[in-house]
């Protein structure tokens, strides 16, 4: 498995399905029997991005000081 291979995977699954990010992760490691922990080393900078929006909408991770336009 490589970098590109999977965030390419995680992108078509998030187009395909409507899945969130985190879900299409998970979906994809069950699937491909991937741990978890070993996952960081294959998402490219926009999925951790993606990854890191989606979990401060969720209450995951705190919010960052935004301006509301």
């Amino acid at each position: 498995m490589t970098k590109k291979k999977f965030s390419n995977m995680v992108e078509e699954t998030v187009m395909r399905t409507q899945m969130s990010y985190i879900d299409s992760i998970v979906h994809l490691c069950e699937e491909n029997n991937l741990e978890m922990e070993d996952i960081k080393k294959y998402l490219s900078d926009s999925i951790k991005k993606n990854l890191e929006a989606e979990a401060m909408n969720l209450n995951f991770l705190p919010k960052l000081n935004t301006l509301d336009v």
